[in-house]
């Protein structure tokens, strides 16, 4: 059985005027545990809109998010959610900012500071643990927002653009961590990207979204995550049907986003 099921999902904006923007129109989708998922589509595909309503920041116009049985109605700490900026306390120590779900909890300090060395070494922070948040680079607060998520011990974390803003080479380094982390904690995640090699990358399972309204148009299971996480990325990017699908993706996108310009867009 699934571990995350969305059911029908759609999503209706109400605009002042009286109109309305559907975002999303019956999504649904069974994400088993344990599952690497990448989402992909153009702008305006419901991609965030449909991560936020797993989360519980939004509910659904229609249909149901249920996670382990039960329905998704607001935010729940077995729901990690890491964004495309961390998002973090910026006058903080690293430290206290792995600690901060744990120690809202009423964890006993001993426990949180065993759960917080352990995943400061994980994303291999543990030097900087006393420097404030702001004085890391973009890369290394990441890794910390990456901590603080798994510190609450989620069942599935949510990612939204998470390495969107990196510079090339720190996104790669970036890319390998997230494979990492899936490998070790055997976590759900579920990733959001503007990005088709981060995406094939990243999942062994790909969706890629129509927009207007934002609804399923194509899936892949593919094998370049498993492949990735014990192999060198570039290697795996070599690879032909790597090159294959993507090239058939970004034709995909494509057309989408030419429709899109032309007005022709259902």
């Amino acid at each position: 059985m699934s571990s995350l099921s969305i059911e029908s999902v759609s999503m209706r904006f109400d605009l002042p005027d009286g109109g309305h923007v559907q975002a999303l129109k019956d999504v649904s989708l069974d994400i088993a545990k344990g599952e690497l998922l990448s989402v992909l589509g153009p702008s305006g595909c419901g991609k965030s809109t449909l991560l936020n309503i797993v989360a519980g920041f939004l509910a659904a116009t229609d249909g149901q998010v249920t996670l382990n049985g039960k329905p998704v109605n607001g935010p729940g700490a077995e729901r990690g959610m890491v964004f495309q900026k961390g998002a973090l306390f910026e006058w903080m120590s690293v430290r206290r900012n792995v600690e901060f779900g744990p120690r809202m909890k009423g964890m006993p300090e001993t426990e949180r500071n065993t759960i917080v060395e352990n995943l400061l070494d994980t994303v291999g922070l543990r030097a900087f643990k006393d420097k404030a948040v702001y004085e890391l680079s973009g890369g290394m607060q990441q890794r910390v927002a990456l901590a603080r998520c798994l510190a609450n011990d989620p069942d599935v974390i949510l990612m939204d653009e998470p390495l969107g803003a990196l510079d090339a080479l720190t996104r790669e380094k970036m890319q390998g961590l997230v494979l990492d982390l899936w490998k070790k904690t055997g976590k759900t995640i579920i990733l959001i990207t503007h990005s088709v090699d981060e995406a094939l990358l990243l999942g062994e399972r790909l969706i890629v979204m129509a927009p207007r309204p934002g609804r399923i148009h194509r899936e892949y299971r593919l094998p370049f995550a498993d492949r990735a996480a014990t192999a060198d990325l570039r290697t795996v990017k070599e690879d032909p049907d790597f090159g294959n699908t993507k090239k058939e993706i970004l034709g995909m996108i494509w057309e989408m986003e030419e429709e899109i310009m032309s007005g022709g867009d259902k």
